[in-house]
């Protein structure tokens, strides 16, 4: 297929995805604002809550993406060869994200109990945290995130695009120099705004590995997705010339290991809280693992680790693209019931609810986050120009 071709097929797909985006977005306002209407609090509440919950799982991507471009200029890995544009453009695309924010910021007291003086007075723990957990610093936070994130966005972005039109060597090495302090700077931010957006929704609870769960659920995100578009984008050039079955192992490979991590921290996380038997911790996992949210909790397990474990355990799923692509959207869609399983029931304690408004939200969010990325995948080559470290790297390798 022709870079013409190529270039019309994301125009339709990203037009689409804004009719879509559109349509979601005008529903959920119609139907949250005629719901919080009649309802008054619990109205706007469910509104917010919603959209919180629809914008933490599309704000996971992007950020994946961005971990993923950082770890790549730091290894230089040829597996990130065929994925560098992709992940440049969901990485673009996070300044979507800053101005969706802004909705969070207005329904602060209907989403967090902290945000409103007179829950804070009722209760001592909330005064206690409310040195961290207050409004104005709440607000100073989230600026200062995206502040960093983006200006890293930006210079990634722009010296990618001028080593394509010059091939100065020096681009690599700054690359290179802004990722190692960059992939620290993401991984505190991350780890900061879990604290700040979604563990302060349950203010009387806490975990210190909460933060590095969502770093590992957001590389997983991202990779995940970008090796599902990266199948989309296989047959067409010049991408078919740059993978092979060997390039699709090695990103399977990487899958996997953030895979088995989060396994991991999910379960040490479980380890110690159930250990340390201590009332303000244990009924989070309580309710989360038993009663009507007990099915929720074996999807997870079932779906979202076993499954995609053993698949990519075999050669033969990782190095045929269609069966590895599947893998990756199985992964993506189950990160949704994850951040649903983390996230709502910090309001819908007594059984899993699915809201129109939550189907609004996602498509609405999904779809103006999915039309930006497609319209900044086509901004620049799909594949990286005058990088010395890729030099050969259209050679067919040969393995076992």
């Amino acid at each position: 297929m022709s870079t013409s071709d190529t270039n019309r097929s994301f125009d339709r797909v990203r037009n689409q995805s804004y009719i879509w985006g559109l349509i979601g977005a005008v529903l959920f306002v119609i139907f949250g604002v005629l719901g919080g209407t009649r309802s008054g609090f619990a109205g706007w509440q469910s509104l917010f809550h919603s959209y919180l919950f629809a914008y933490l799982y599309w704000f996971c991507i992007p950020s994946g993406c961005l971990a993923i471009l950082m770890l790549h200029h730091l290894t230089g890995g040829r597996w990130g060869y065929p994925l560098r544009r992709i992940l440049e453009a969901g990485s673009r695309s996070l300044w979507l994200m800053a101005i969706l924010f802004i909705p969070i910021l207005i329904g602060m007291r209907d989403i967090f109990a902290w945000a409103r003086p007179a829950a804070v007075q009722a209760d001592p723990i909330l005064q206690r945290k409310q040195w961290w957990l207050n409004t104005p610093d709440f607000i100073i936070r989230a600026v200062l995130y995206f502040v960093v994130l983006l200006l890293i966005v930006t210079f990634l972005n722009k010296w990618s695009r001028a080593q394509d039109d010059s091939g100065d060597l020096k681009y690599k090495g700054k690359m290179t120099a802004l990722s190692a302090p960059g992939v620290i700077l993401w991984a505190f931010i991350v780890t900061s705004a879990s604290v700040d957006w979604v563990m302060s929704l349950e203010p009387h609870w806490f975990s210190t590995i909460y933060g590095m769960m969502w770093i590992v659920i957001e590389v997983l995100a991202g990779l995940s997705f970008s090796v599902f578009v990266l199948r989309m984008l296989a047959e067409r050039e010049p991408i078919k010339d740059a993978v092979d079955p060997l390039r699709f192992n090695d990103l399977g490979n990487l899958m996997l290991t953030f895979l088995m991590l989060w396994a991991y921290l999910s379960f040490d996380q479980l380890l110690i809280v159930w250990a340390g038997n201590l009332k303000d911790e244990i009924p989070w996992y309580s309710q989360r693992a038993f009663g009507s949210w007990t099915p929720v909790a074996v999807i997870l397990v079932v779906l979202h680790f076993f499954v995609p474990f053993f698949l990519l355990l075999v050669r033969k799923v990782k190095r045929r693209p269609r069966r590895l692509s599947a893998v990756a959207l199985l992964l993506v869609v189950l990160t949704l019931v994850d951040v649903y399983w983390i996230v709502v029931p910090a309001w819908a304690k007594a059984a899993p609810q699915v809201h129109w408004l939550d189907l609004f939200a996602l498509v609405g969010i999904g779809g103006l986050w999915l039309g930006t990325f497609m319209g900044q995948l086509k901004k620049l080559p799909l594949l990286p120009l005058h990088d010395p470290r890729f030099e050969g790297v259209l050679e067919p390798e040969h393995g076992d």
